[in-house]
């Protein structure tokens, strides 16, 4: 799997704010075009053409970057609340960069406050055609009605540094303490952090963003593990003990981290060994202690029980190519998905590993290698995936196709959407606009708020069709 950043270089910031704007005005002498669905992989730019982001799609889409491209983050639960709904919005984060120094790397603790957005419904209620008093006017005025109603202006980031020798290849926040952090470095070394100083020191400071050079701390990590025999990417916190962590590297071995303390570690010198290749992604089971699986460049998932040995208790082959990552759902326990190196992504049933066959969806949509799989936390069914291809599409599993609700939302739309025919019914959305994606994640406490990294930056975004499918208690 190529991991890396291609010729990363310190982003730059271009003058045209939010995203959300990509689409926006063109000029009154140039004739009206019906817009098209733009299908990746199938149609291709003619000279002249661009592509443009449809800000009615979403309900929040902004960018921002911290410099040097991080190839990895995650989002750090807060104290603000859980089923957040209400615009602006508040986020945390901890992520780590890919800089052309090993000297000039760093880990970023940063915030981004005032995130705005607003709600938008599917179907239009009204059209100008339908109303011809409808006026350009009144469309500006109500479109700024509910600009203010969701805050207004572009988001604020605040960025505390902490320096960091080599590049980071994974971060992970604690669930149960998210100050603490473990990251896996590019040296082979793997460092548990405590965050705590710099994570208050941005809830207690006020909204101003960055200005000019952003200090760099020297801060000591509470661990600095050196058994594993080569750098790695897989690393997970236990959702179910608080401070059990797994790591796993490029030589096929994983440690089991047990807290002695909240400062202190026990790392069993003795790996667990199951595969014969790289171990490329881990993940603790979401209700039982003991239990975590991983997935290899061997093709295969492992599943192990700490109680029972350095063997797994299981495993089975799930790709015909490298597994790059693995997702396992906390919503509903027996399912976990996967993508591989050739594209795919497949979603496995644990309760048929008797029958020999876990796998009960496999989807073919990506032509490049998935980088990163995630179920949704609020909503069993829903996950999302991001690709070399540089596109992150959003799933709904439980979807069907449904030829008569289909002529009805044409019907409604007047026609205006020229949608592709053979696409998956189940896929919701597909979000562009990044090149060399790296990784995706939901936030836990905000519904329908997905947060991506690339080589150019990150992208917060809140697809509309997706947050009209959760369910309203936030659960």
């Amino acid at each position: 799997m190529a991991r890396t950043i291609k010729n990363p270089k310190k982003a730059k910031r271009k003058n045209k704010g939010s995203k959300k704007g990509d689409g926006a005005s063109s000029s009154s002498s140039v004739p009206t075009i019906q817009p098209r669905v733009w299908q990746p992989g199938v149609d291709e730019l003619e000279e002249g053409e661009e592509l443009q982001c449809d800000p009615s799609a979403y309900n929040s889409l902004h960018a921002f970057h911290i410099g040097w491209p991080c190839l990895s983050f995650d989002i750090v639960r807060d104290s603000l609340g859980s089923d957040r709904k209400d615009f602006p919005h508040s986020v945390y984060f901890v992520a780590g960069t890919q800089a052309e120094k090993p000297s000039w790397n760093s880990i970023g603790v940063f915030k981004v406050s005032n995130v705005s957005g607003k709600r938008r419904e599917l179907v239009p209620t009204k059209s100008a055609e339908d109303d011809p008093d409808m006026d350009a006017e009144s469309d500006s005025e109500d479109s700024e009605d509910e600009e203010e109603e969701g805050g207004s202006g572009a988001p604020v980031l605040q960025l505390r540094k902490v320096a960091h020798h080599g590049c980071v290849n994974r971060i992970r926040a604690m669930t149960q303490n998210p100050h603490i952090c473990a990251s896996w470095a590019d040296s082979g070394h793997v460092q548990v952090w405590d965050f705590s100083s710099h994570l208050n020191a941005l809830a207690e400071s006020e909204t101003d963003g960055i200005q000019g050079n952003v200090p760099v701390f020297n801060q000591a990590p509470l661990v600095n593990f050196r058994g594993h025999k080569d750098e790695g990417y897989a690393i997970d916190w236990s959702p179910v003990v608080a401070g059990r962590l797994v790591t796993g590297d490029c030589k096929n071995c994983i440690h089991l981290w047990e807290p002695a303390s909240d400062s202190t570690w026990n790392v069993d010198p003795t790996p667990f060994v199951g595969h014969s290749a790289s171990v490329e992604d881990l993940q603790w089971s979401p209700t039982e202690p003991h239990a975590f699986v991983s997935c290899s460049v061997d093709g295969t998932i492992a599943i192990w029980d700490v109680r029972l040995g350095k063997s797994p208790a299981a495993s089975f082959k799930a790709h015909d190519a490298d597994v790059n990552v693995i997702s396992w759902n906390r919503q509903a326990s027996c399912m976990l998905a996967s993508g591989s190196d050739d594209g795919t992504f497949s979603i496995h049933d644990f309760r048929l590993l008797k029958d020999g066959n876990t796998v009960v969806a496999h989807f073919k949509y990506h032509k490049y290698p998935v980088t990163s799989i995630e179920w949704s936390p609020h909503e069993a069914s829903t996950l999302a995936v991001s690709s070399s291809d540089n596109q992150l599409t959003i799933w709904d599993l439980s979807l069907e196709k449904d030829e008569e609700e289909e002529a009805e939302f044409k019907a409604q739309t007047q026609e205006l959407v020229n949608a592709p025919q053979d696409l998956p019914p189940q896929l919701l959305f597909v979000h562009q606009g990044q090149k060399d994606l790296k990784e995706v994640h939901w936030h836990a406490q905000i519904p329908g708020m997905i947060v991506s990294t690339a080589a150019d930056g990150f992208n917060i975004l809140m697809p509309s069709n997706i947050q009209s499918t959760l369910p309203s208690n936030g659960s």
